[in-house]
């Protein structure tokens, strides 16, 4: 019988397996051999078994190192490489990496209707369904989909880079694109499904719309007039992330037959990303309608100056 019959739990077999891996620990203490048996007991424990021959699903390697070459590239070797050349515009690329981004958000928001939250999945609880009826396998696929949506949006600082955008690249921005390809890759290898794919059903919700707006800002001042909506997609994106946490919250009081363990890295990350989105919000848009205020409140005591100085010198003249 194959070891993954007895731990069909996802909660279970991980209690397994770091008491078995402390158990060796302390009898050998020897950190390779424990990292590899960990490993294994990892793959033939709680690994979809789906997972394991799609490229990049094996080990988690590839996706860290793609994060961390992200991350030398962005940091170092591209602002190295355009710090002596004027900015790209690249104006037709982006209209059609923005559209492309568009069309498959769009895409992955209805395929996780069609495969879960159209179709029966609980707001409360849902596990997972490691079974390999049409739905699961459909939610799997497009688990994966979305692990590679993380990788290509990449591209979004890349482009920064070149066209030498740096007050774009914020700390929330790096941390956004860094974690996400490392939080779809987990979702993929152990959890496709369930309650790990309410924040990507809403998350292809938001960035449908964020993309839609990237493709408007690249396609030239005459579409400015379309972009009035900035505040309000910033507005969006905070909203997620409280239901987010009113979600996992839920999941961590009541009797869901979901890993609590998971259930709390998604709380902390969810409130992480309000805090950074937070912090955004209140740093833009209350300090643009500060200056604003101040700006008409100058231009009304300039007005209200000039008028006294009109109706003073009024009855100088009728003199």
């Amino acid at each position: 019988m194959d070891v993954r019959d007895n731990f069909t739990d996802f909660t279970l077999a991980s209690n397994y397996i770091m008491q078995l891996a402390i158990d060796e620990y302390q009898a050998d203490r020897n950190w390779t051999r424990l990292i590899d048996r960990y490993w294994n007991l990892v793959e033939d424990l709680i690994g979809d078994p789906r997972a394991k021959q799609l490229p990049f699903m094996d080990n988690p390697l590839p996706t860290l190192g793609m994060v961390l070459t992200y991350l030398v590239w962005v940091l170092i070797i591209g602002p190295t490489y355009m710090r002596d050349r004027k900015p790209m515009q690249l104006t037709n690329t982006l209209f059609y990496y923005n559209l492309g981004q568009v069309l498959l958000s769009a895409y992955m928001f209805y395929e996780h209707l069609m495969a879960g939250w159209a179709r029966g999945y609980s707001l409360t609880c849902q596990p997972v369904d490691y079974s390999d009826d049409q739905l699961s396998r459909r939610m799997f696929n497009l688990c994966y989909i979305y692990y590679l949506s993380k990788l290509s949006e990449f591209a979004d600082t890349v482009f920064f880079v070149l066209r030498k955008k740096k007050s774009q690249i914020s700390y929330l921005h790096l941390y956004h694109h860094s974690l996400t390809p490392i939080e779809a890759w987990i979702l993929t290898k152990f959890l496709a499904g369930g309650n790990t794919t309410l924040p990507n059903i809403i998350n292809n919700f938001v960035h449908t719309l964020m993309y839609l707006y990237y493709m408007l800002s690249a396609m030239g001042p005459r579409y400015q007039k379309y972009l009035f909506w900035k505040q309000f997609l910033t507005e969006i994106q905070i909203a997620q992330f409280i239901i987010c946490i009113g979600h996992a919250i839920n999941a961590l009081f009541t009797d869901c037959a979901f890993p609590k363990f998971i259930t709390f890295l998604l709380l902390c990350n969810a409130s992480i990303f309000f805090v950074l989105f937070m912090n955004f919000y209140l740093e833009n848009y209350r300090k643009q309608a500060t200056v604003k205020a101040v700006q008409e409140a100058t231009a009304l005591s300039i007005s209200g100056q000039l008028q006294q100085t009109v109706a003073s010198e009024s009855p100088k003249k009728q003199q």
